[in-house]
């Protein structure tokens, strides 16, 4: 029956394929016994030189690293009582803005602050035109002082609790286990092309997409997890089956903190990039590189839509937003009519 829901879902990413608006697609759905089931199409990569995607293909999963890895260690410290979601960074990261004791805002941001994305940190900063040295780009992030604004999706948030996660462990972001499937680049398999980078020359494959993180080493809080589809899948059906996280720690990424957004995740809202016909207790996250995991708590399955969206060219209309609520809508409106 699982093979019948995935055909169906997966329709919609075919058709895309098919109409060239992405080289490649994979969609996984798995449930909380182990039940799943996996389709692929299309291209891993289309330049310098062909390549057809398969199901053992490594995707960069962007964003994705948000929840899968960095949300889900910050919270494992937590319940080791290592570190206080609710106690500022600098528990960890006594260092940060440390020119401005008295005065800087972002000592009094707090674990949960930066999770939620409910800080002022900005949603985003050109990192890597500041220099070439990781140490020094880290350096940088924890001394500057950040123009301010309204809370905002921020990936700086999570290069801070990336750092936090590095002082707390004594080890790299890459250091901790994560699974079969899923590890910080580079990848130990094939791997999926995304952009034509015009700062690096080359097409990334194998390499982390995102600029910054690849300025900062690589592994980091907000970028740089590689993953196939059937990594992503375990860690998904560890999660609905309770295999990862305490109950306290599962309510924090199901309880919104502020708006839809839980400790790192989103829950379910009108036009999100799940779709609409999932149920409430649905949470997810985006990459921007094509992307996406989605956990129904309710209906007790997980789907995840890869794609290389980016390849070769972020700056093309490759749809993915309908694409993403189309596939969410398919798969739950056949989940209630099986």
């Amino acid at each position: 029956m699982i093979d019948t829901l995935c055909e169906q879902a997966f329709a919609p990413a075919a058709a895309s394929v098919a109409d060239g608006r992405i080289p490649g697609a994979t969609l996984g759905i798995v449930t909380a016994d182990g039940r799943h089931a996996v389709r692929v199409a299309g291209a891993a990569a289309l330049v310098p030189d062909h390549e057809m995607l398969t199901r053992g293909h490594w995707f960069d999963l962007a964003s994705v690293s948000k929840v899968i890895a960095t949300t889900t260690i910050i919270l494992q410290l937590a319940d080791q009582g290592r570190l206080d979601l609710d106690r500022p960074l600098t528990d960890a990261i006594p260092d940060l803005r440390q020119y401005d004791v008295a005065n800087a805002a972002e000592r009094k941001l707090t674990f949960r602050d930066c999770l939620a994305h409910r800080s002022f940190l900005p949603a985003v900063e050109p990192i890597y035109t500041y220099g070439d040295d990781p140490a020094r780009l880290r350096a940088f992030v924890l001394q500057r002082e950040w123009r301010h604004g309204p809370p905002v999706y921020s990936d700086i948030n999570f290069i801070l609790l990336g750092i936090a996660i590095e002082r707390i462990t004594g080890a790299p972001l890459s250091d901790w286990p994560l699974g079969d499937g899923l590890a910080f680049g580079p990848p130990p398999g094939p791997a999926v092309a995304t952009e034509a980078c015009q700062w690096r020359g080359r097409v990334m494959k194998g390499e982390v997409h995102d600029e910054n993180a690849y300025a900062l080493g690589g592994a980091t809080g907000h970028a740089g997890l590689f993953g196939t589809i059937d990594g992503v899948l375990g860690f998904a059906r560890a999660l609905l089956a309770d295999e990862i996280l305490s109950p306290a720690m599962l309510a924090e990424i199901r309880t919104p903190q502020l708006g839809h957004r839980t400790c790192g995740w989103e829950r379910a809202f009108a036009g999100w990039p799940g779709g609409n016909a999932c149920s409430p207790e649905t949470i997810g996250h985006t990459g921007f590189t094509g992307t996406g995991l989605w956990i129904d708590f309710d209906h007790g399955y997980a789907w995840s839509l890869l794609t290389n969206r980016v390849h070769p060219t972020r700056h093309s209309d490759s749809g993915i937003m309908p694409l993403r609520r189309a596939v969410g809508d398919a798969l739950a409106h056949a989940w209630k009519d099986q």
